[in-house]
């Protein structure tokens, strides 16, 4: 089995972790009513990709022992925990331009 394919799965999961210690650094010079919203939204995050770790593990387990309907499972909850991290993160950079408070219509994330 290639194990290329999975190397840059998790350093994907790795430089997502990174990236949530970045933005919990940079939510220190932030006001206390900003922080702690960020904050919350990052624990939410920091869970996500937990899950999608374990998932990543049990996708190669499940690989190298050829339980491809599992593959495809921990494939799909990869998928999705990304996509749901995705489209909040979008959401929070959304808000920060246009200074709203994070509220932003499924029609404005699409645009």
């Amino acid at each position: 089995m290639k194990t290329q394919v999975f190397d840059r799965l998790f350093s994907s999961i790795q430089r997502l972790s990174d990236a949530i210690v970045t933005a919990r650094n940079a939510a220190e010079s932030m006001s206390e009513d900003q922080r702690v919203p960020l904050l919350q939204r990052l624990d939410s995050y920091q869970e996500m990709l937990d899950k999608q770790e374990a998932s990543a593990f049990e996708l190669y387990r499940n690989a190298s022992r050829g339980r491809w309907t599992e593959v495809s499972r921990h494939i799909k909850i990869i998928n999705a925990l990304s996509s749901m991290i995705r489209d909040d993160a979008r959401e929070i950079i959304l808000s920060a331009k246009d200074g709203t408070d994070g509220k932003v219509s499924s029609r404005e994330l699409l645009q």
